[in-house]
């Protein structure tokens, strides 16, 4: 299987933004801004990396990552937030890289993708964002990216 990059985002699921629109108008409209920013995504990594940590169904995909999940817990949501069309921090301080490029080194089968994926829902569903039809979209997509990393 072919390995890329995923470079698109959820932007991609919003509507075209309304050309009478002032720039205000228009960044309220992301996908960021419409899952509830950065406090938002991280409560979701919060919640999706203390459920990777705590529940037996995502043994596998805990044992791939370091003891410490501090630095996990810090880049994801930075990740997120520039991925949703917010801040691009995560960009600037990896210039270069994708999830995908970051992802290489580790053996990802069809089992811990869906571990991943499965996590991840759970906690997006958990914090349960205001805005219901991004944050399924967000589930959605971020479980295709899961399965675009398989790699073994």
């Amino acid at each position: 299987m072919a390995r890329v990059c995923v470079t698109h985002s959820i932007s991609d699921l919003c509507p075209e933004p309304n050309p009478l629109a002032t720039q205000a108008d228009t960044k309220a409209a992301t996908p960021f801004v419409r899952i509830g920013g950065l406090e938002t995504l991280r409560r979701i990594t919060d919640r999706f990396y203390d459920l990777m940590a705590s529940d037996p169904a995502y043994s596998k995909l805990r044992a791939m990552h370091a003891q410490d999940l501090t630095p996990m817990r810090a880049s994801l949501p930075l990740f997120l937030a520039g991925w949703s069309g917010g801040p691009r921090d995560w960009w600037d301080a990896n210039p270069g890289k994708c999830m995908a490029s970051m992802h290489k080194p580790f053996a990802i089968d069809n089992a811990t993708a869906s571990q991943w994926a499965d996590a991840m829902q759970r906690a997006i569903v958990d914090v349960a964002p205001a805005d219901a039809e991004i944050a399924n979209a967000l589930a959605d997509v971020l479980a295709n990216m899961a399965r675009g990393m398989v790699n073994a």
